[in-house]
């Protein structure tokens, strides 16, 4: 149907000016007359009601038209009888566009609708910051994914009236549904446990309140998983108790699917490892190997007496002490802090107590900003600024200048940094129980190059130092080296190569080291308890170990160098069911319990002082959905990059205003490889 038109006639000048309004111009019946050409015996076309646009044309037409007013009958015989006659389309009832000036228009609505869109969204964004400053929410917040993805989902859908959930529903029916819902997607994760095996892990904490606390994870290749926590307020941690409860999380993730058990080295975790050890043919207790290698640091840096051989130690106690006299002096006055941060970027590193190697962690930041230290002890603004006792200014300034002291301080770096790297190493949920034995070697060797350099000593020649060094480490591996090891240590078809063992002078493969040969042994008679399978899995490690039979082919023999070992055994172990079997399950468990350690992190941040009132088991219930949930985003794409990247890592714990940086705990790990660079070697 086209579009109703308007007639305008020119009339005589005789008659005297009048308005002629719509109503006046034309009646409802006269539009029906004139939308048949004037013929009453036609039939009637349908009326239409003209839309809103229409009556501004006619309304903008009739206060153009200077004629008099004239009656409904008059204006009828003036369309049809009029001298002059011009059409004017009208709009489309449709609302839609026409013409150039139509395109302008529509345009210019556009924008003024699109304005006040990026009003609205701009005050969205007030209310959302001003409940993060309120709240006190870090500001991390909006790198969580779970965040984006709520408002993205209320933008998306039709939800007029909605109220978000309130206190109570927070705290009790919604955190039990979601607990509900982790544990559902943590399935598949589960269903990956009898071929790649467990490993549990477990540690003891206390609350705010100073409750204590075991929690309990089960670690695999891709992460550690957190099952559950225990309020252990009023029990005695006895050795029998601490098997009770591990024996219980074993029932839950399945006696066959567990490998070992790693705790830290106190006398009651290693009595239940070894009541567990003694309850199960296929698991081994494990002593965490970054709590051994912190324990050797110690016994270096801070020995119990200093008598005897130990007296080659003491440079190591006076320089660290030197080091932390230099860090509270300045951080203690604030004019002398502020001198510093005026020449560095960086930050001191207070480290607790409970951190690994925190006395080496500390003396390799002190080599980062030693050109900042110097910048400011020889600055005038040091000399010009007046305090009571110029003493320990001055001790200061003379320990800064010294490069006697700053060669102590590169050396004692330079041979506890193999220590430093191998617990770099171990301290992660990675798996790395295969690659052990040959580190501890390794680093035990790598510790002698620095000393022997920096001593003027030959190859053959005796170190004092070196010797107390090599000491307290074979000391400690003694102590922590199990079959377990020796087994994983085996498998690895790396070390049968003569790259590998040629690499280093007096290396042999695992099947011809003695040690190694009778540990193996011993785990296998372990694992298979039945004579015949035990001798068929002996069977196959000598066909693994000697390339022989199906390990012969000319592919199996040169990807031993280069692929991963569960790579090779996937490709080529078909040969061996019961030795891949248990292959596969060993090179993928980790070596030390430092997850336990980085989630009694996560436990503060959410029973942090200012949250004391949660109970235990609220608390752990959110530990358990906070952890998890992480694990679960850390394999999704979305942590790789954009918006959410590495989103669970730093946050604004990496920054804070007092010049120096505090590690607690386990913040710092090898699985956070940017958060371990930002603090520690500063690549930010």
């Amino acid at each position: 149907m086209s579009p109703p038109s308007l007639a305008i006639v020119s009339l005589p000048n005789a008659a005297a000016p009048q308005r002629l309004t719509v109503g006046d111009f034309v009646s409802n019946e006269d539009f029906d007359a004139v939308g048949t050409g004037g013929n009453s015996s036609a039939p009637p076309r349908r009326r239409q009601r003209p839309n809103p646009s229409g009556h501004l044309a006619l309304n903008a037409a009739a206060d153009q038209y200077p004629g008099p007013k004239l009656d409904d009958q008059a204006a009828k015989d003036l369309i049809e009888n009029g001298p002059t006659r011009r059409t004017i389309p009208l709009p489309p009832s449709d609302g839609t566009s026409s013409g150039p000036s139509r395109k302008r228009r529509a345009g210019k609505q556009q924008g003024i609708a699109e304005s006040f869109n990026l009003e609205t969204k701009q005050q969205a964004d007030a209310l959302i910051a001003r409940m993060m400053y309120t709240g006190g929410i870090p500001f991390n917040l909006a790198r969580n994914p779970y965040y984006r993805e709520s408002y993205r989902f209320i933008a998306s859908n039709d939800m007029g009236g909605y109220v978000p959930p309130g206190y109570n529903a927070l705290r009790t029916t919604l955190l039990d549904k979601e607990k509900k819902h982790t544990a559902r997607m943590l399935e598949p994760i589960k269903t990956t446990w009898p071929l790649k095996g467990v490993t549990i892990c477990t540690d003891g904490w206390s609350d705010p309140q100073r409750r204590p606390i075991l929690n309990f994870m089960a670690v695999t290749e891709g992460g550690p998983m957190f099952l559950k926590s225990i309020a252990t307020e009023g029990e005695i941690k006895s050795t029998e108790y601490i098997f009770e409860k591990l024996k219980e999380v074993i029932e839950e993730v399945g006696v066959e699917n567990v490998v070992q058990v790693i705790t830290d080295n106190a006398a009651n975790c290693r009595s239940a490892g070894l009541m567990v050890e003694a309850n199960y043919n296929n698991i081994y207790w494990t002593p965490c190997i970054v709590h051994t290698l912190n324990l050797a640091v110690k016994d270096i840096c801070d020995p119990k007496n200093f008598a005897g051989d130990n007296e080659v130690l003491w440079f190591i106690r006076e320089t660290a002490d030197d080091a932390s006299f230099i860090k509270n002096y300045i951080m203690n006055h604030s004019m002398r802090l502020s001198m510093f941060n005026i020449h560095s970027k960086l930050k001191f590193l207070q480290i607790a107590e409970t951190r690994f190697a925190s006395v080496l962690i500390m003396l390799k930041r002190f080599i980062d900003i030693k050109g900042s230290l110097v910048q400011m002890v020889v600055h005038e603004t040091w000399a010009n600024y007046k305090e009571v006792s110029r003493d320990r200014a001055n001790r200061v300034k003379d320990l800064i200048l010294s490069d006697v002291w700053w060669d102590k301080l590169e050396y004692i770096v330079s041979f506890m940094l193999p220590i430093y790297s191998m617990i770099r190493v171990a301290d992660t949920d990675k798996p790395c129980l295969h690659l052990i034995y040959e580190m501890w070697d390794d680093m035990i060797e790598k510790v002698k190059i620095p000393i022997y350099r920096h001593e003027g000593k030959g190859p053959n020649e005796d170190c004092a130092l070196y010797i107390v060094i090599k000491k307290i480490l074979l000391s400690r591996w003694t102590k922590s080296n199990t079959p377990l090891h020796c087994l994983a240590h085996s498998c690895n078809p790396r070390y049968y190569t003569q790259s590998w063992i040629g690499a280093v002078r007096g290396r042999v493969a695992p099947n011809d080291d003695k040690e190694i040969l009778d540990m193996r042994n011993k785990c296998l008679r372990k694992f298979f308890p039945d004579n015949e399978d035990y001798k068929t899995v002996k069977k196959e490690f000598a066909d693994f170990s000697l390339m022989s039979n199906d390990f012969m082919d000319a592919d199996s023999i040169e990807d031993r160098e280069d692929f991963e070992p569960k790579q090779w055994w996937g490709t080529h172990g078909g040969g061996t069911k019961l030795l891949k079997k248990i292959a596969l399950k060993l090179l993928g468990q980790p070596a030390s319990s430092s997850c336990c350690e980085r989630n009694w992190s996560t436990y503060a941040f959410i029973h942090s002082s200012a949250r004391n009132k949660l109970t235990p088991a609220r608390a752990a219930d959110l530990v358990y959905t906070h952890n998890n949930h992480r694990l679960i985003s850390r394999h999704s794409r979305e942590y790789e990059s954009g918006p959410s990247h590495m989103w669970d890592v730093g946050g604004d714990g990496v920054e804070n205003f007092t010049g120096v940086g505090m590690l607690e705990g386990a913040d710092l790990s090898l699985d956070e490889p940017e958060l371990e660079a930002q603090m520690l070697d500063d690549l930010s």
